[in-house]
């Protein structure tokens, strides 16, 4: 049957008209996916810097109750790249689509559990090691979140805006840090020290169950990428996706984690450990540490989409190491006004450290994510990202209440986060810049590997 000029129109409108809906509803799924995770996350983070260490560890002196809290939080980062692992292979095996629908509900299960799990007044030794169990569910769900979130914007959407597409996911981690940190605010400002140490704090974690159920509903609604159902049409899945992507692209897995190093260790300084500093040194209110993460979150989900532009039209790698650079310049002068500075003082900075991780963050997702060939993406993407959870993300916290106890000085946390920009800039500089590169072209891939 031969369609006329007007039929062959239509079909053609209708067709543009549904690419449109989907990356509509591909980046929507991104965000709103990777929000709900990253709010059960830092809910976690809070309550591991604020209530944790006399909650599960309360027979520990400060010192020693904050380093066993911050322990678990590690635990979570360590658990990120099984998950990659094991998400990375199905989501390049099975899809997109449906491996994230897993990832959410292991998280929301998860999270949820934590608001309902007894201290260890109740029942002993049996709650932090039932929480570290809860933490590392968490912690798998979470590495194989982000590059199959990352990749359903990314492969969805006009090519020549991955940078942006792709920075959906990203903007899930402000997202969640501000609704994550805002209930915690919100409820330590209304409710009593007391009460919100006793119960006030599960409430927030409890609205898991809610939040997994939205984001299921809107993920359930969109198709699997046309990168990957062309992959699957061709019959060129990979056999052993996370193998081969091991084997193949060792080196952009190990530049890909180097290159979060400036990003993600100082970030969990500046949104976590942040709040048990400036809470022990001046001795100011919960609320006040936390309406400035607050703030400083909310401007980065507007920093976050802008850098991510930019990188489209001048290249990642530019971007990207202007924000590592910053990250190193504040360094110092970060830890010099925590120590003595005032509130107007300690609320800009707070800001301006999440300006400098908005530059890295936005364009980060498609620059780790154009380093592989579509059928070991998924993979090849999570490992690379998640890797660097266990030497940056999960030991900062840690290592800054350590070096502060041997030092006796913040500028030894300053030093180490400058160690991190030099990991960052070297990985920066070594790793190839995709951004105007065919991603759907394996051939490409082949070449330059050639």
């Amino acid at each position: 049957m031969v369609l006329g000029r007007n039929e062959a129109h239509k079909v053609i409108d209708s067709q543009a008209t549904e690419q449109r809906t989907q990356v509509r509803r591909a980046a929507v799924a991104s965000a709103i996916g990777t929000t709900i995770e990253w709010y059960d996350f830092f809910l976690y983070n809070t309550a591991a810097a604020l209530i944790f260490p006399q909650l599960f560890f309360p027979a520990s002196s400060s010192y020693a109750g904050a380093m066993q809290s911050f322990a678990t939080y590690a635990v979570g980062f360590a658990a990120r790249p099984v998950g990659a692992a094991i998400f990375g292979h199905w989501g390049d095996r099975i899809g997109r689509k449906a491996t994230l629908v897993i990832t959410l509900l292991f998280m929301g299960l998860a999270s949820a559990l934590v608001g309902v799990l007894p201290g260890a007044g109740s029942i002993g030794v049996a709650a932090p090691l039932l929480l570290v169990a809860l933490r590392l569910v968490q912690g798998l769900a979470i590495g194989g979140e982000w590059s199959g979130s990352v990749l359903l914007a990314m492969e969805w959407g006009d090519q020549r805006r991955r940078g942006l597409l792709a920075s959906f996911a990203q903007i899930g981690v402000p997202c969640g840090l501000v609704l994550g940190t805002g209930g915690m605010t919100l409820l330590s400002a209304v409710l009593s020290d007391a009460a919100f140490d006793a119960w006030g704090w599960r409430i927030p974690f409890l609205l898991s169950f809610v939040l997994v159920a939205i984001g299921l509903v809107i993920r359930l609604r969109i198709l699997e990428t046309p990168m990957f159902a062309a992959i699957v049409a061709r019959q060129q899945t990979a056999r052993n996706p996370v193998g081969e992507a091991i084997r193949h692209h060792w080196r952009e897995i190990l530049l890909s984690a180097g290159l979060r190093f400036s990003e993600q260790m100082p970030f969990y300084l500046f949104t976590s450990y942040v709040l048990v500093y400036v809470v022990a040194q001046h001795h100011y209110s919960k609320t006040f540490v936390l309406n400035a993460v607050l703030v400083a979150a909310a401007l980065e989900l507007v920093a976050i989409p802008f850098f991510s532009q930019l990188s489209d039209r001048i290249g990642r790698k530019w971007v990207y190491l202007t924000g590592a650079v910053l990250t190193g310049v504040l360094a110092f002068p970060y830890f010099a006004v925590l120590k003595g500075g005032g509130h107007v003082a300690i609320f800009i900075v707070v800001i301006a450290s999440l300006i400098a991780h908005a530059l890295q963050y936005g364009p980060q997702a498609a620059f780790i994510g154009e380093s592989f060939p579509t059928h070991l993406r998924y993979g090849g993407a999570g490992l690379g990202y998640q890797l660097a959870s266990v030497f940056a993300g999960g030991p900062a916290p840690l290592l800054a209440t350590w070096l502060l106890a041997v030092t006796g000085t913040p500028y030894s946390i300053s030093a180490y986060i400058v160690l991190s920009v030099l990991v960052t800039c070297l990985c920066g500089w070594l790793i190839t810049d995709r951004s105007r590169a065919d991603i759907a072209d394996h051939g490409t891939y082949a070449r330059r590997r050639a």
